[in-house]
């Protein structure tokens, strides 16, 4: 069942994603950029009211491709107490060298999640790294939340592409990126292990507050998706049973 992230930017949100049926709790600033790093305190504040509910994520900020750079913030975040550390694989610069050098912190038990750009050309071949350096997911994301949604980068073919990738090398795998509701029945039939939300949770746009009406919409969206997509799999699955079971005509009436 594909799970429901909801990035929140403070411990005020923190009731209102959970009243609203949030699994996973993402800490960002929505008002820095795509991965906007929120204060260490928020973030400590959030993972104390949590109390281990639910796994808490949170992100290092939109953070250039050097190795020593995105190893301390990541470093600083994991230090803080969340359960995944989202790091940005953003343009410019060369990922592999930052990949091995945080694959010492996966290598100590750090959950990292890396994030890929679904509007920022990105490459597929780079979860093969990703899984050998021992992280934990990946996920697509987009950097301008003002130009357009996730699938309007990515077409579903893709999508699914990355979904099964990941699967097949053992990560953890999420889409975010502007997502509406009427996105999650096309988006969960990929079989994705999240589907991140902020704008459509939140009154006025990304950087307003989440509404508890809006994360319940979001909630039983997803429950009918996952419902809907188990119901397709096993008859399909029935179907093959039958397809490939022996033949109940007699001899004699063939």
């Amino acid at each position: 069942m594909t799970r429901f992230l909801a990035s929140i930017a403070g411990p005020a949100e923190l009731a209102i994603a959970e009243a609203g049926g949030a699994d996973i709790i993402d800490v960002k600033d929505p008002t820095k950029g795509a991965l906007g790093g929120a204060a260490p305190e928020t973030v400590e504040a959030v993972v104390a009211a949590v109390a281990g509910r639910r796994p808490v994520s949170a992100t290092v900020g939109d953070l250039p491709m050097i190795p020593s750079l995105l190893a301390a913030a990541a470093e600083g975040r994991a230090s803080l107490g969340i359960d995944y550390v989202k790091i940005g694989i953003f343009p410019g610069g060369d990922p592999i060298p930052c990949i091995r050098e945080l694959a010492r912190m996966a290598a100590a038990g750090a959950r990292l999640v890396a994030v890929l750009f679904a509007d920022r050309a990105p490459d597929f071949a780079l979860l093969k790294p990703l899984a050998d350096a021992g992280f934990a997911g990946a996920m697509l994301d987009t950097t301008d939340k003002l130009n357009g949604r996730l699938t309007d980068h990515l077409g579903l073919a893709a999508l699914s592409d990355f979904v099964a990738r990941s699967r097949r090398l053992g990560l953890l795998t999420g889409l975010a990126g502007s997502l509406a509701q009427g996105d999650i029945p096309a988006l969960a039939a990929l079989g994705p292990d999240y589907l991140g939300f902020r704008g459509a949770l939140a009154v006025g746009g990304r950087a307003g507050t989440i509404d508890t009406a809006r994360c319940r919409a979001v909630r039983q969206a997803l429950d009918q998706a996952s419902h809907a997509t188990a119901a397709a799999g096993a008859a399909m699955d029935a179907a093959s049973r039958i397809a490939s079971g022996p033949s109940t005509i007699s001899a004699k009436s063939r």
